[in-house]
């Protein structure tokens, strides 16, 4: 089964979240179980930021989440937030085009 994860963030240092991101891609190439990942900013509140993160499944997330880029982005992201991220884990029950 599919899986996604939403990541909510709050930051007002987007350039450098995205370039930390870019150092995550680039360390974790080869090794990611990240199918896709999207990053939305949110109109009415331009320091809040959603990461629509997609995986194969659920294990395949738990995987990419044991990496140890992984952990060390995480570590180096929470210089850059306002506030604690807020994850939501969601299993896709039903994916029309």
């Amino acid at each position: 089964m599919s899986f996604i994860q939403i990541i909510e963030l709050r930051t007002k240092e987007f350039d450098k979240l995205s370039a930390l991101s870019d150092v995550f891609f680039e360390a974790t190439e080869g090794k990611r179980t990240v199918e896709r990942s999207v990053i939305t900013r949110d109109r009415n509140d331009p320091d809040r930021y959603v990461l629509v993160v997609f995986f194969d499944s659920y294990e395949s997330a738990m995987e990419n989440s044991n990496l140890p880029e992984t952990s060390q982005f995480a570590e180096q992201q929470r210089a850059i937030l306002d506030a604690p991220p807020t994850f939501h884990d969601l299993d896709v029950i039903e994916d029309r085009a």
